[in-house]
């Protein structure tokens, strides 16, 4: 778990470090004060451990990883324990029951006035897909599952104040994501992204171990077979470039470790070129397999697409200053990550 940090905004100035603890954790103040007590707190740079120590806008807040337990955001609409069991026997025929929903936290590792990022876990889409909730209209904010964007106002203690995506990873996939909290910050930030001047890397298993290279394509919606995919050469379709530069950096009898660096962000990249060259990722069930083809075997396990984005940097929107955060790999990856490693082992024990 990485350390939490953020600059203090101006509507928190002259609050003391224990109530700024308090607000933005949701913590008591028992809690509030022990976390800066004990000496895991340092404000611009100095370690405190006085609660009534007074911040200033934009000191930069630095919390030890583990100090404060992450928060789990409740996904509003999640079902509600209720003790009338008259009205639970029988509900009413008109009504459909409620769909429980898991809550899922919300691991803020960074944010200031201008941008927010997120550790972001599996199973929670980073924001709404433009053509969907065109096709839903009001209702998708009703009837469809909230996305990251939708509750991290709220984890941020600013329900009212919407945070803008510009960029976004896979529902399943795990990782650094980034948010900019101002229309400013949004259009610096995604400029970088359109240049391609950010800084991606991902880490994923793999069936087998694919070639250290430069993989680069143009994508396109349907490569033939109804999914995404590169477009062959001799093909007149319209797509976008895609370029990912694929390093091994462990090696197993089935599998591997690989780490993939971002040139472009497309829709799906990864999974695709992976796939494409013949050694998907563990757990893909959509980029698995040739164009009309049969599916690659996978006796790996996984229950989702082994995909985490591990590191990003960018230039901070308002202070063009190099930013960089990393995310330690998920409790899923790492254990089958740990239990390739196991079997490798074995097996090399009983050759000798």
């Amino acid at each position: 778990m990485p350390p939490i940090q953020f600059l203090v905004e101006y509507r928190e100035r002259n609050e003391t470090v224990a109530e700024l603890l308090r607000k933005r954790f949701r913590l008591t103040w028992s809690q509030a004060k022990r976390v800066v007590e004990n000496g895991h707190v340092r404000i611009a740079g100095q370690t405190t451990r006085a609660p009534e120590h007074r911040v200033k806008k934009g000191n930069r807040v630095w919390i030890a990883p583990g100090a404060i337990e992450v928060k789990t955001i409740p996904v509003p609409g999640a079902k509600k324990g209720t003790n009338d069991k008259a009205k639970q026997a029988s509900p009413k025929a008109s009504e459909k029951p409620e769909r429980e929903e898991p809550a899922i936290p919300i691991e803020i590792v960074y944010s200031d006035d201008a941008i927010v990022v997120v550790n972001k876990q599996a199973g929670l889409t980073t924001v709404r897909n433009a053509e969907e909730a065109a096709e839903f209209g009001a209702r998708a904010k009703k009837y469809l599952p909230k996305t990251l964007a939708d509750l991290l106002p709220a984890a941020l203690g600013v329900p009212n104040r919407p945070v803008f995506a510009v960029h976004r990873i896979d529902r399943e996939t795990t990782g650094i994501v980034a948010f900019a909290r101002t229309k400013a910050a949004s259009e610096h930030l995604m400029k970088q992204f359109r240049k391609h001047s950010t800084e991606r890397h991902y880490l994923a298993l793999t069936r087998g171990t694919p070639p250290e290279r430069r993989i680069s394509s143009i994508l396109v919606e349907d490569r033939g077979d109804g999914r995404r995919g590169s477009r062959p050469k001799e093909s007149e379709a319209v797509g976008k470039s895609a370029v990912t530069h694929v390093r091994v950096m462990e090696m197993f009898p089935e599998f591997a470790l690989v780490e993939c660096k971002l040139e472009t962000g497309r829709t799906h990249q990864v999974r695709i070129h992976l796939g494409e060259v013949g050694f998907p990722l563990c757990g893909e069930v959509i980029y698995d397999r040739p164009v009309h083809g049969k599916k690659y075997p996978d006796g790996s396990g996984a229950k989702r697409p082994m995909l985490h984005a591990a590191r990003l940097g960018i230039l901070h929107p308002e202070t063009e200053e190099a930013m960089t955060w990393d995310a330690p790999t998920p409790a899923d990856f790492a254990q089958l990550l740990q239990s390739f490693r196991t079997k490798k082992m074995v097996e090399t024990e009983t050759r000798e």
